[in-house]
């Protein structure tokens, strides 16, 4: 959810404070976590039981000079599988009292620069030094990772929130075995004297990786964790109770001022998880103490900034306009670069344009039909040709560019079956051929290409497509399936470390999500067509919202337009609709 800062200056002291006095005596309290619950010994350690609401670090978070200092080294690592084209820092902590001969304890955080400094609110390696001196906890490796960044955008909420195994191949697949070749180090597969830890999306992500791998990691630290419905870490209390116990010891940790926002309530949630845990007789601790995530100047009550909820798109007043009515089959939604709608009613072979006014106009007329279309880096609008009425069965489909002025229109590329495109400012014509789920790709100079090449490939059913305002990233919604897809856009245009960041909400009772034409806006959120509604992620992948279909019928395509490009209009059927917004669209040519 929140930066690895805030996390640290939002760690709640007092609710950890409040366990160790229910407990007993701080000292005495590391006997009862060696025997009961090894996994606290970092937390716990580091801060000692004061005057209510005056809890400060102890003495084990404080430097001795008496005791053996442990190493820290620093890492990058760059060359994922798992998350391909991520790059992330990361440190490991080795303490003195390591020897090679006797493989080593180990422990994980994520968000791990933060835990990793000597000054903050976590301070590792000082607790480290002091409770393996003490011999109050076993010799330990620590391993901090810090989330993956894609050509600079943050990977962290697709590798954290989400359910499944990924991060967990990760960790065992990739870092820890990157880790003990790059620094010779033996850490023990015994999965008891593996701990993971993290503090909010990194607290769910360190409760996902026990959960999926209890042979590798059986003791989780979730402090403030985020078992919300950021991408779906609300179920986990169901999955719980109805899953047969796993091997795992959990600490859990919350405030019950944390946040309240789109994703869901925290504490009730980590309360949820504690309800489940103890219903299934897990091995647990809970503490709720009264502090919060962080207190940031919300644009909405309850609402942090970077969280995109639908009340910062859509004003209270005013919904849905209809802008024309009495068509046929109204799609491939576009603006140019006034910020005037261009829309196509596909069946009839025409293409209607709406300009800062509101109203509409046929402004090309005559073959091809268009589903898909964008205007080019070069002013000539570009489209996808389901051929032509009246034309043979076996007419070829076409990428076709029309010029504005003379209306004349050139051929691109031939034997394709394109749905949808979308072109890039670098001059890339790029388009989804929804039966061979591929992603195709063309130069805008270019005429008659016969079957250009594959960019991507193994999308279910890819449909609608674009591009983020930097292009730097190229999106593409899946019809047949639950997915958008985020692609990595290479310098010579080339697609690459494609991932399904974004998951689509399905009707009841459908495994597809009908996801269709989309369009993104300045702050490179996606607005994505579907069966439910318009779905709205935000940048980071996370769902913000489902705006409401402007009729019973389907909305297939979307697009921002007007002087301000603050419009969203919409295609759905045989009508156009628009709606006022608080954000604006984005020209991707450029003007």
């Amino acid at each position: 959810m929140i930066d690895p800062t805030d996390i640290i200056s939002s760690l709640n002291l007092l609710s950890i404070g409040s366990w160790l006095l229910d407990v007993g005596r701080f000292d005495g309290c590391f006997y009862f976590m060696l025997n009961n619950f090894a996994v606290l010994m970092v937390v716990l350690a580091a801060f000692g039981a004061q005057a209510a609401d005056d809890y400060k670090l102890g003495p084990d978070s404080q430097f001795k000079a008496d005791v053996p200092h442990g190493r820290v080294e620093r890492f990058q690592i760059t060359n994922s599988t798992v998350f391909p084209g991520t790059v992330r820092d990361g440190g490991v902590y080795i303490p003195a009292q390591y020897d090679p001969s006797k493989p080593a304890a180990l422990m994980v955080f994520q968000d791990g620069m933060g835990y990793l400094t000597t000054n903050g609110g976590w301070r590792v390696p000082l607790v480290f030094d002091n409770l393996i001196a003490a011999k109050e906890m076993p010799v330990t490796i620590a391993i901090f990772l810090n989330p993956g960044a894609r050509e600079g955008q943050s990977n962290r909420s697709f590798e954290y929130d989400s359910l499944g195994d990924a991060y967990a191949k990760f960790l065992i697949n990739e870092v820890i075995p990157f880790a003990t070749n790059q620094f010779a180090l033996a850490i023990t597969d015994d999965p008891e004297l593996r701990a993971i830890c993290g503090s909010s999306s990194g607290g769910i992500c360190a409760f996902t990786v026990a959960w999926e791998r209890p042979d590798q990691f059986r003791k989780v630290l979730s402090t403030i964790g985020s078992f919300t419905n950021i991408r779906g870490g609300h179920n986990y209390p169901a999955l719980i109770r109805k899953t047969e116990r796993k091997p795992i010891r959990v600490f859990l940790q919350d405030g019950s001022n944390d946040l309240n926002n789109l994703h869901g309530d925290w504490p009730l949630a980590n309360q949820e998880m504690a309800s489940a845990l103890r219903f299934m007789g897990y091995d647990h601790r809970f503490v709720l103490g009264d502090g919060s995530h962080r207190l940031p100047a919300p644009l909405t009550k309850d609402n942090l900034q970077g969280d995109d909820a639908l009340v910062k798109i859509l004003p209270q007043e005013g919904g849905w306009e209809l802008v024309l009515e009495g068509l046929g089959f109204t799609d491939a939604a576009c603006s140019d670069a006034e910020g005037n709608f261009y829309f196509s009613d596909l069946g009839h072979a025409k293409l209607y344009k709406v300009g800062a006014d509101g109203k509409a106009a046929v402004w090309f007329e005559g073959n091809p039909k268009i589903s898909g279309m964008k205007f080019g880096p070069d002013g000539r609008l570009y489209g996808a040709s389901q051929g032509s009425i009246g034309g043979p069965r076996d007419e070829k489909k076409t990428i076709v560019a029309i010029d504005p002025e003379s209306k004349k229109v050139t051929v691109i590329a031939t034997d394709v079956t394109p749905n949808d495109l979308v072109v890039s400012k670098a001059g890339w014509i790029y388009f989804t051929d929804t039966g061979a789920g591929e992603v195709i790709m063309c130069p805008t100079q270019t005429e008659k290409l016969p079957r250009p090449r594959v960019a991507a490939g193994g999308v279910n059913k890819p449909n609608g497509i674009g591009l983020s305002p930097d292009g730097t990233f190229l999106f593409v919604s899946e019809y047949g399936g639950t997915n958008v897809w985020s692609f990595m856009v290479n310098p010579d245009g080339t697609l690459s470390a494609g991932e399904r960041y974004m998951e689509l909400r399905t009707p009841v009772n459908r495994p597809d999500s009908g996801g269709d034409g989309m369009t993104v806006d300045q702050e490179g959120r996606p607005f994505i067509t579907s069966f439910v509604g318009i779905q709205m992620f935000d940048s980071t992948g996370r769902l913000g919202g489902v705006i409401a279909k402007p009729s019973e019928k389907g909305c297939v395509s979307v697009a921002f337009a007007g002087p301000d490009r603050s419009w969203l209009y919409a295609c759905a059927s045989d009508k156009v609709f628009r709606r006022k917004t608080l954000t604006k669209g984005v020209y991707l040519p450029g003007k």
